[in-house]
């Protein structure tokens, strides 16, 4: 195998087993119907990644989503709900919907990096709140995440057949890869590295 081949798939195979930089923390949900408020028999699907970077204030936005009933018209985070896991509430990002997204579809994937200092990546109403945040971007972001991070908030897709929200998941800390993970991506490495150098020999 090519040098540049076996540094290629070492680079990939590194990237798919280290941790998120120490400045991210990764949030993940599957999107139903089931879950939303009150419940539908919508037989949409989809999976969800949000990244925060507290170090560069940014929040990036992963989803898809399919098998919708009706065509999208939204997606949003809403923040924060009473209860965990539970409840509805406002809107915390950017309104009608996130920036860029195609609309009038059963399915698609958006992926965005949202700049978190910046009034236009949240909805004013949730920005603007006299008794929380006053227009403060930086009490605003640390608002959102703290709502992530105690599971009171959710990605909700909403379409013409459910306006109020087709599918929608409240966000968990996404699961941190087992100690035996990077064991078998060392000694894969550690394999590759050894036939890379009986190639050249």
């Amino acid at each position: 195998m090519p040098r540049v081949a076996l540094f290629a798939l070492s680079t990939l195979a590194l990237a798919l087993t280290l941790p998120a930089s120490a400045h991210e923390t990764v949030y993940v949900g599957n999107l139903a119907g089931s879950k939303e408020a009150p419940a539908n028999a919508s037989p949409g699907t989809g999976s969800v990644v949000i990244t925060f970077n507290d170090h560069d204030s940014t929040m990036r936005v992963q989803f898809d989503y399919a098998g919708l009933i009706g065509t999208s018209t939204a997606a949003h985070i809403h923040c924060c709900t009473v209860t965990a896991e539970t409840g509805t509430t406002g809107v915390a990002t950017t309104t009608p919907t996130f920036t860029g997204m195609v609309l009038g579809l059963n399915s698609g994937s958006y992926d965005h990096t949202f700049d978190m200092t910046l009034a236009s990546s949240y909805n004013s109403a949730f920005l603007n709140n006299v008794s929380t945040y006053n227009g403060n971007t930086a009490l605003a972001f640390a608002g959102l995440m703290d709502g992530v991070a105690t599971g009171k908030a959710y990605l909700n897709v909403h379409s013409n057949a459910f306006p109020g929200g087709e599918i929608r998941t409240f966000l968990q800390l996404a699961p941190v890869p087992e100690p035996g993970t990077y064991a078998l991506m060392l000694s894969g490495l550690g394999v590759l590295a050894l036939v890379a150098r009986r190639r050249r020999g």
